[in-house]
């Protein structure tokens, strides 16, 4: 274990932090202050920021692919041609949903569903969020039903509490190595972290 490196991070918005304290967690690492959580525009504003922090310290950059880019690669190059030697700048495909299906086991468990409603390949699909917000429909919890469902009529994509709903199976159930053996992005980006604690520790 490193919990001596504390590693820094910035990401799109609040479920993703959660993520990415947890992926330092589990990779024996300190979370660090976490930066962004207003927007992937936002956050591109900043980037070359974090790059320059990045020289002295470590730093784990999340966003999501969603449709920017075919691959994540030339989004990551566009985003940033130059990476600092402490930098670990990582794209879940296609959302970071993706990453939370990928281990169906314990979301099936949190959202009181059928394992088979859970997509068995999430990052083959398209919209990851409008496929956890149609697993939790299935719910036979009516509490999680109204905290992650839009409401008729509401003009919204999810759910009143859908993001705390998020954090909480984060924290308290979904586990990224397990996850990792069904997205091969978070599986890069586990270890792309690991060598990143390695090398400060």
């Amino acid at each position: 274990m490193s919990q001596h490196v504390v590693v820094s991070a910035a990401v799109e918005g609040l479920a993703d932090e959660a993520v990415v304290r947890k992926l330092i967690l589990t990779a024996g690492a300190h979370p660090g202050p976490v930066y962004g959580k207003s927007g992937k525009p936002a956050l591109r504003t900043r980037i070359n920021g974090f790059n320059n922090a990045a020289r002295h310290a470590p730093w784990l950059v999340l966003i999501d692919l969603n449709g920017d880019e075919d691959c994540a690669p030339p989004l990551r190059a566009s985003w940033l041609p130059a990476p600092a030697p402490l930098i670990c700048f990582r794209v879940a495909v296609r959302q970071v949903e993706a990453w939370l299906m990928a281990d169906g086991e314990q979301l099936a468990k949190y959202l009181s569903v059928a394992g088979k409603h859970v997509p068995g390949d999430p990052e083959s699909v398209p919209n990851a969020k409008v496929a956890m917000v149609n697993v939790a429909r299935r719910s036979r919890r009516r509490a999680i039903r109204e905290d992650m469902v839009p409401r008729e009529g509401s003009g919204r994509s999810v759910g009143p509490a859908y993001t705390s709903r998020l954090i909480e199976y984060i924290e308290a159930g979904w586990r990224p190595a397990v996850a990792a053996a069904r997205s091969e992005s978070l599986r890069r980006a586990i270890a792309c972290l690991e060598r990143l604690i390695e090398a400060s520790s």
